[in-house]
């Protein structure tokens, strides 16, 4: 039995299942199920600070969970991130009507109860490989989060510590009380 032809980042957009959330790994089109409540509810408070942090700045555009970047060809890869962050001076001009052929500077995830840490982590590999400098994992169940960097360190965000823009977003902290 052969495997089905690679689907590319053309194709997505009219062979998606309506109503359904989808991200394309390698040329395999891979459905997610709507985020529940407290997911929605703790990206929805992550953007809502980024966002008013970026007005202040105009450092760049927070983008919402629709959004689908694409971060790799032959096979093509387009990711959603829950909230991204993309500088200024990154953000395409003229913006595409479709899916920017680019990795965010900043990208957070919210875990669901039924994420798989390898699929996360894959995800998170994905990310930096395309050029994400900044991963936030925010994991509610344990009320934590991680931080990936492109250099390949990482931090634990727990307890009073506060997710932060380091040089990405300068000047922007949000205590993870505030969201988990």
């Amino acid at each position: 039995m052969t495997s089905p032809a690679p689907i590319t980042a053309e194709q997505l957009p009219v062979m998606q299942p309506r109503d359904k959330r989808v991200e394309l790994v390698r040329g395999v089109m891979v459905v997610r199920e709507p985020a529940g409540y407290r997911h929605g509810r703790i990206a929805a408070i992550i953007a809502g600070r980024l966002l008013a942090h970026v007005a202040g700045t105009r450092a760049g555009h927070v983008l919402g969970a629709e959004t689908g970047f694409h971060l790799a060809s032959d096979p093509d890869t387009v990711r959603a991130a829950d909230v991204a962050f993309v500088a200024a001076a990154r953000s395409p001009q003229p913006e595409p009507a479709g899916f920017a052929a680019l990795a965010p500077d900043l990208v957070v995830e919210v875990l669901s109860p039924g994420d798989r840490p390898g699929e996360t982590l894959v995800k998170v590999g994905d990310w930096l490989e395309a050029g994400t400098r900044l991963v936030w994992v925010v994991d509610p169940e344990r009320r934590l989060a991680r931080v990936y960097r492109a250099d390949g360190s990482e931090r634990l965000v727990a307890g009073d510590d506060a997710l932060d823009g380091e040089d990405i977003l300068p000047g922007f902290t949000c205590p993870l009380t505030d969201v988990v």
